[in-house]
């Protein structure tokens, strides 16, 4: 495997992104009461395990933006857009193709996972233009 240079604090602020991105794509201002009735869980269940779910959020996060800013490098992207392109594509083949059969294995509702796959396909983006850029 080639060796190339991380910068790790690229890679933290990519982590926070998506906790950010997160944060905002399940509040109530946009998808988090659709999204815990498709799930069945209620907004007090979801406040209790807050705590827990941040950090190990945080930590896969860390895990993701690395493996992507090696994607980035070995695609030669070097600006935002080129990094969001990256993210979009490793959301199209490893993310949103997995997630697509698992829905319709489970017989899951299909907004769960447009709601899913909207949040992991805005982070891969958001994620990508970081590290093209800052890595």
């Amino acid at each position: 495997m080639q060796e190339f240079h991380i910068n790790y604090l690229a890679l933290l602020v990519a982590a926070a992104a998506r906790i950010v991105v997160g944060g905002l794509w399940f509040s109530p201002l946009l998808f988090g009461r659709s999204w815990r009735t498709l799930v069945g869980c209620s907004e007090d269940d979801m406040k209790k395990r807050l705590p827990m779910l941040v950090p190990a959020d945080f930590i896969t996060a860390f895990v993701m933006a690395f493996v992507l800013v090696h994607a980035v490098h070995y695609a030669g992207a070097a600006t935002a857009s080129q990094g969001a392109i990256v993210g979009f594509f490793n959301w199209l083949g490893f993310v949103a193709v997995v997630t697509l059969m698992q829905t319709l294995y489970e017989a899951r509702p299909l907004p769960l996972l447009f709601i899913n796959n909207g949040f992991q396909l805005m982070s891969l983006l958001v994620m990508g233009g970081i590290v093209a850029v800052w890595a």
